[in-house]
């Protein structure tokens, strides 16, 4: 009971304020204005702190932002430039070896010009070595040559092999075209009751003789020697005077030679 007197009361008063309100000229909005402004007295709105606390917020990502772009960045910048020093000694690298492979290829080109004129004076030398000769006395008929008062120089006209041409079928001397080591052979043949006796001469100087006797029937002799020659010496037969050899187309009496190896 007390209770709804004392509710009573309130409204009343609650009344009473409002037409004292009407009644000094408030209206509706005033009323409605001054609600708001007690209601805003009393909570307070809270939309600067949300502000305040969204825009701390939006700065405090966009720094976390910018860092992690700055950063990767730096990581970017690190690894660019790591990758040119590495491109850089690469192509140092590269640059060094063309001209290791330029210079080996020069060297190899080099190797095989050498090579190659090498061989081309090797074959002018190897052609300059290839000296031989051999001969027999006629080249038809049948016959005795000699005797004679005094030695004379055998001519070996039936050629048959005369590589460098060192040898001259008409004069019957070989002349040395280099310096070497050659060797000769002389065979002899003839008839018996006359001596048979010929020698290889070398400039001028008797060095072997092939030489037989045979009181009748036929005789046969051989004999040879490596000689030393120097360019332009000469070799050839001679026939002792008073001595007699006999020839035909079975070629019994023959001269052969040939370089073993040059000499410096």
């Amino acid at each position: 009971m007390k209770g709804l007197v004392c509710l009573l009361l309130l409204l009343e008063t609650f009344v009473c304020v409002v037409q004292h309100q009407v009644d000094g000229g408030l209206n509706e909005n005033e009323i409605s204005q001054q609600l708001r402004s007690e209601d805003g007295r009393q909570n307070p709105p809270q939309t600067d702190t949300l502000r305040d606390e969204a825009s701390t917020d939006s700065q405090q990502n966009y720094h976390l932002c910018f860092t992690d772009i700055h950063a990767a960045l730096r990581e970017l910048t690190a690894t660019v430039t790591e990758q040119k020093v590495n491109i850089r000694e690469l192509t140092a690298t590269v640059t060094e070896q063309k001209t290791i492979n330029r210079e080996e290829l020069n060297k190899k080109n080099d190797e095989i010009s050498n090579l190659t004129l090498g061989q081309v004076e090797l074959r002018k030398e190897n052609r300059d070595r290839e000296i031989a000769f051999s001969a027999s006395l006629m080249q038809s008929g049948s016959g005795h040559i000699g005797p004679f008062t005094t030695d004379i120089t055998l001519t070996y006209r039936n050629v048959f092999t005369n590589i460098g041409n060192a040898y001259n079928p008409i004069t019957g001397v070989f002349t040395a075209p280099l310096k070497g080591a050659y060797m000769f052979r002389i065979s002899i043949h003839g008839h018996g009751g006359i001596l048979a006796t010929v020698s290889i001469v070398k400039n001028g100087e008797h060095t072997v003789i092939a030489h037989d006797i045979q009181a009748q029937d036929r005789l046969n002799s051989s004999n040879g020697v490596v000689l030393i020659l120097e360019v332009g010496d000469v070799v050839y037969v001679r026939l002792e005077s008073g001595t007699r050899i006999a020839d035909s187309q079975s070629n019994h009496n023959t001269f052969s030679g040939f370089l073993l190896f040059p000499l410096r």
